[in-house]
C-alpha cells in the first residue's frame, strides 16, 4: 500500500519514552484513491511515535462497502528499505509486483514483500470483494539487509487458543506459536488476538521489545488503559508482562512487538533509506526508470532499480515533490 497524501511528511524516530505507562496514538484518516477515495485510519507513523520496534506504519481500513467507496485501488508504486504485510479480516485483493509475484490476499494469510534495495507492486480489491476490512503494515529493514534482494512471502498461520482468547501469530513468537517467516530483520512480532467478552489474558513480555496493540474491533484495556476503537497502545521496553482485556461484546486486536531499530533513517513517501540525498536518488531512479522524468544518462547500463511490470496494468503513481528543505534522519 502507498501513501496518496499530495505532501507527505519527512518522518523521524522520536525519543524513546522513559515511563512504563501506556502511550495511546489517535487514528488519523487518509483518503487512499481517486475521486470515490477510500478511507483508512493511520496511527503510524504519528506525531512524536514514529515506530514500533521496526514497525513504521500502520493503516486501518474497512469494513467498507467497496460498492461506495469503490474499494482498494493502488497502482504501481515503489518501496524501499522495508517490508509491506498485508492482513485482511474480509474480502480479497490481488497483489502483484515487479519481482514476478502475483497473488491473491485473502483473510486469515500473511502476505509478506519484503523490497529489499527495490521493488513496485499494485493492490487492487478483486471484483468478488463486496466488503473489505483489514490492515496494513510495513517495518524497515536494519542496515544489514536493507539492500537484500526482494521476496515475496506467503503463510497461513494455525489459530491457537486458550482460555477466553484464539490467536493467529503470523510474525515471530507468542501464545506458544511460532511463525517461520524469516523476515531478515530480527526480533519482530505480529499476531492477531481476539478476546471473548470481558476475557483478560497476561502475556509474557520480553523486557528490550516495546509493544503496540491496536484495537480493531469492539474495546480493548491494555495494562489498565481503555483503548478505543481503532487507537494504538504503546508499551515501552522494560516490562515483564503485558494485560490485554475486552469489553462486555468482546475485541480483536493486532499485536505488535519488536526491539526498537536503533538506527538513523529517513522514511518519505514510499521510500526508507539513511540520508536527504539518498532518498532524493530513490526518487529519481524511480521516475527515470518508469518515464515519468527524462532518463538520465548516468544510469546507461545499471541494473533497473525497481524492476520490470507485467503489461496491461493500469497507469503507475509518479512519485510527489520533494520538500524544498533537505529530509533529516534522527535517531
Amino acid at each position: 500500500m502507498t501513501t496518496f497524501e499530495p505532501h507527505p511528511q519527512e518522518v523521524v524516530l522520536a525519543e524513546g519514552m522513559p515511563c512504563t505507562e501506556v502511550e495511546l496514538l489517535a487514528p488519523r484518516e487518509v483518503p487512499l484513491g481517486g475521486p470515490r477515495a477510500m478511507t483508512v485510519y493511520r496511527t503510524l507513523p504519528a506525531k512524536g511515535r514514529s515506530f514500533v520496534g521496526a514497525w513504521c506504519f500502520l493503516d486501518h481500513y474497512g469494513p467498507d462497502d467497496v460498492t461506495d467507496s469503490g474499494g482498494m485501488h493502488v497502482p504501481r508504486h515503489p518501496h524501499t528499505g522495508l517490508a509491506t504485510v498485508s492482513w485482511l479480516f474480509t474480502g480479497s485483493i490481488d497483489h502483484l509486483d515487479s519481482g514476478g509475484n502475483a497473488a491473491e490476499v485473502r483473510p486469515g494469510e500473511l502476505n509478506l514483500m519484503i523490497a529489499g534495495r527495490g521493488i513496485t507492486h499494485s493492490e487492487i480489491s478483486t471484483p468478488v470483494t463486496t466488503a473489505l476490512h483489514g490492515v496494513q503494515l510495513w517495518y524497515a529493514m536494519p542496515e544489514s539487509t536493507r539492500f537484500t534482494d526482494n521476496e515475496f512471502i506467503h503463510y497461513v498461520p494455525d489459530a491457537v487458543t486458550g482460555p477466553g482468547y484464539s490467536a493467529r501469530v503470523f510474525i515471530g513468537e507468542a501464545f506458544g506459536s511460532s511463525s517461520p517467516v524469516i523476515t531478515r530483520t530480527p526480533d519482530l512480532l505480529g499476531a492477531e488476538v481476539i478476546l471473548d467478552a470481558d476475557a483478560a489474558i497476561t502475556l509474557p513480555a520480553r523486557r528490550d521489545f516495546e509493544y503496540g496493540i491496536l484495537t480493531e474491533t469492539g474495546l480493548a484495556m491494555v495494562n489498565g488503559t481503555e483503548v478505543a476503537h481503532r487507537a494504538l497502545a504503546y508499551a515501552p521496553t522494560g516490562a515483564d508482562t503485558l494485560t490485554i482485556s475486552a469489553g462486555p461484546d468482546g475485541a480483536r486486536v493486532i499485536l505488535l512487538g519488536g526491539v526498537p531499530l536503533g538506527e538513523q533513517i529517513v522514511m518519505w513517501w514510499n521510500f526508507i533509506g539513511r540520508s536527504h540525498d539518498e532518498v532524493v536518488e530513490f526518487r529519481r531512479r524511480y521516475q527515470a526508470e518508469l518515464g515519468f522524468d527524462p532518463e538520465d544518462p548516468s544510469d546507461a547500463g545499471k541494473p533497473r532499480l525497481f524492476g520490470d511490470f507485467p503489461e496491461g496494468q493500469p497507469a503507475p503513481l509518479p512519485a510527489p515533490v520533494l520538500p524544498n528543505v533537505r529530509l533529516r534522519p534522527r535517531e
